[in-house]
């Protein structure tokens, strides 16, 4: 299936997104407008939202809701986006220069707050008191995750690695889910079953964010690759390469010239076994998120869920 098919339930739905997104552009201070304009015109899948709008379709579709809550899921995460590359002085976005290098840290700092602000405006326009608390609480972990991975740099667990892309990206597809399904109001077990496949979803979709960064190529990614390897963090593809190697080896090589280093590490463990090794780790989440779904009714949206996770398993952009 391709992205245009498996958000067809929800095309028309997702350009009222589009809207609310524009909104946060045309109600700024002017002089943020245009730092704003490149953070959310920038391109992007709008897998978040699309989420959002697919959990609510199995109830009650109330669209005086989910529009502003797909609309806030997006904004959480591009804020969240922002402040990554300003920490990790990233240079490119989206195949674009990143907001820190444009305009400076100071700028792109108080750049993703404002956004934060206004994923919580959007939040709070649901006037669902779980709904805003599970957005807190969401927020809460990625930071803690950010946090955590910056403390333990050369960490070469397999667990510690499932936490960290659990806090700091299936969190969000969670919430994406929970809240569309809690917006429609369906029931509790219908709500779980859907946050479930978010967050194996979530867990999927980053390997593989992880194992691009090792396969693909700048301007194909939008963002430089190798980048995580070059500051010492260490992803699924690293972490299986080094359950035969020597960390203390890679440490050298990585402590030594770094960019050197990452590359050619980057292309040892690409020529490798471990890359698909990692897409089977891929196959495993996507298959626990389908498994999370076979109470749902089989109907369009069940198969644009079934569908993107398919996507994801195959995913090579």
């Amino acid at each position: 299936m391709t992205v245009a098919s498996i958000y067809e339930p929800i095309q028309v739905q997702l350009s009222q997104v589009e809207e609310k997104l524009d909104q946060v552009i045309r109600t700024a201070p002017l002089q943020m407008r245009e730092q704003l304009t490149q953070a959310l015109r920038s391109g992007g899948k709008r897998i978040r939202p699309a989420l959002t709008l697919l959990a609510g379709k199995f109830h009650h579709y109330n669209l005086d809701v989910l529009i502003p809550m797909a609309a806030s899921m997006e904004l959480l995460h591009i804020a969240t986006l922002i402040h990554d590359d300003t920490v990790d002085d990233s240079h490119l976005r989206h195949g674009k220069t990143s907001i820190n290098r444009a305009w400076g840290n100071s700028s792109a700092v108080l750049l993703g707050d404002y956004v934060f602000a206004a994923s919580a405006d959007m939040t709070a326009e649901t006037g669902n008191i779980r709904v805003i608390k599970v957005v807190a609480q969401t927020l809460m972990t990625i930071c803690s995750g950010e946090i955590g991975q910056s403390l333990k740099p050369f960490n070469e667990s397999r667990e510690y690695y499932f936490q960290m892309i659990g806090n700091k990206t299936a969190s969000l597809f969670a919430t994406c889910t929970e809240s569309g399904a809690v917006l429609s109001e369906a029931p509790e077990e219908v709500v779980q079953c859907l946050r479930d496949y978010g967050y194996n979803l979530g867990m999927a979709f980053q390997i593989v964010d992880d194992i691009l960064d090792f396969t693909s190529r700048e301007e194909i990614m939008g963002k430089p690759v190798a980048s995580d390897l070059s500051r010492g963090v260490f992803t699924l593809p690293t972490i299986l390469f080094l359950e035969r190697s020597q960390i203390n080896r890679v440490k050298e090589i990585l402590e030594g010239d770094k960019e050197k280093g990452a590359e050619t590490l980057v292309e040892t463990i690409r020529n490798s076994s471990v890359i698909e090794e990692c897409y089977q780790v891929v196959q495993s989440f996507c298959t626990r998120a389908c498994s999370a779904l076979e109470q749902l009714p089989r109907n369009s949206v069940y198969n644009s869920l079934t569908g993107l996770a398919a996507y994801v398993s195959e995913r090579k952009s």
